[in-house]
């Protein structure tokens, strides 16, 4: 079953993170994001939970933390310049294994950038969105229904890894306004996540003793469980140390914790490639004109299809590994200038693709995709 809704796709990230169980907001408008603080400031309330809208981005992620280390599903969400401004406390939301939604409707850049555009291109921040070790998880809506459900997946995947997952849309999803069919609320709670809590005695607490691929268990401040919350590293109790063996372990196990995980954490769509002769590779919202030119390249005698992949970060490299394999004729698309290219490179070792990007702020329409498809063949 499911919900017929009209809706942004803002409005449905807003309303998927209510439904899921987020009970705090903090942030600072921005362009094209602040339809989903302003309505999360309207909806938060009504549920018991807290909006605060704060002087600036680094304020808006630090009290976000805060409300998530006292047992609270938390979200954050701007646009890349905010991102920017975030990035030493997404550092330290990694480190300490703090778990966050972050969302980045994204638009065009460096700086300032085009404000009111469409753009992909924060793609390579969302993978290394601060200095040092670590493993990042990004997911990448392609349509209004997946704006929600993708928003859902993105709570349960911090809550289940102990750290900040980034979400991310572009303008033209953030604010296009349609027809959606969404999960009834009994199907979204049924799937929600949260995360695990120690129950034994606080005297044996010390959440970052586990194993070598396991996330850090963080229990709720003001329980009762006393431990410390740092930046430096630290042992078992959170307390600081510059044991070399310690540091090693700690920068190993954030990054297995994810990497070993990617069967689970990783998500694509294939769309008629059973039968194609060449491959299109997309994501977010010019994912929904490649389809289109899918459509069109059939009814013209080209057996085209699409690899879309719904998680960036940890790319699905075995899948691509795959296509790259299978297909001799690949054409790479998307609004920036080539940043997901190099992965697919990268996993493929190859570099024979006909690419068709975009940064100046307008959209690539299916005619082109189409007219680049064909002088591959």
């Amino acid at each position: 079953m499911a919900r017929e809704v009209i809706s942004s796709g803002n409005a449905l990230v807003a309303k998927a993170a209510i439904e899921c169980g987020c009970e705090f907001f903090g942030g600072y408008p921005i362009t094209p994001s602040s339809e989903i603080a302003h309505d999360l400031s309207e909806m938060l309330p009504k549920i018991g939970g807290k909006f605060i809208q704060m002087e600036d981005e680094i304020a808006g992620i630090s009290v976000a933390l805060g409300a998530s280390m006292s047992g609270k599903k938390a979200m954050t969400a701007s646009s890349g310049p905010g991102i920017s401004l975030k990035s030493e406390q997404i550092g330290y939301a990694f480190i300490t294994e703090i778990p966050l939604v972050i969302v980045n409707v994204m638009r065009g850049g460096p700086s300032t950038g085009l404000p009111t555009r469409v753009s992909q291109a924060d793609i390579g921040q969302a993978k290394y969105p601060t200095h040092g070790d670590f493993a990042s998880i990004t997911l990448c809506p392609g349509s209004l229904e997946e704006a929600y459900s993708e928003t859902v997946r993105a709570f349960n995947l911090a809550e289940k890894y102990m750290t900040p997952v980034f979400l991310l849309l572009d303008e033209t999803l953030g604010h296009m306004h349609g027809k959606a069919f969404i999960p009834e609320l009994e199907e979204t709670k049924a799937i929600v996540y949260n995360r695990k809590v120690f129950t034994g005695a606080p005297k044996d607490y010390k959440p970052y003793d586990v194993g070598p691929d396991e996330a850090a268990i963080l229990n709720p401040f003001f329980q009762g469980y006393y431990y410390h919350i740092t930046g430096l590293h630290h042992g078992p109790t959170g307390h600081p140390t510059e044991d070399g063996v310690q540091c090693g372990y700690n920068i190993s196990r954030l990054m297995d914790k994810i990497n070993t995980k990617r069967d689970d954490i990783v998500d694509f769509e294939e769309y008629m490639l059973d039968d194609a002769e060449v491959c299109i590779i997309a994501y977010g919202s010019i994912s929904r004109g490649a389809k289109e030119a899918v459509g069109k390249l059939r009814k013209d005698g080209i057996k085209a299809g699409l690899f879309r992949p719904k998680t960036l970060w940890p790319s699905p490299d075995k899948k691509l590994k795959e296509i790259g394999e299978r297909f001799e004729k690949i054409f790479v698309t998307e609004l920036n200038k080539g940043q997901y290219l190099e992965e697919i490179q990268r996993v493929m070792k190859r570099d024979d693709f006909a690419t068709l990007h975009k940064a100046n702020g307008r959209p690539i329409a299916p005619i082109e995709m189409v007219a680049k498809v064909k002088e591959m063949m």
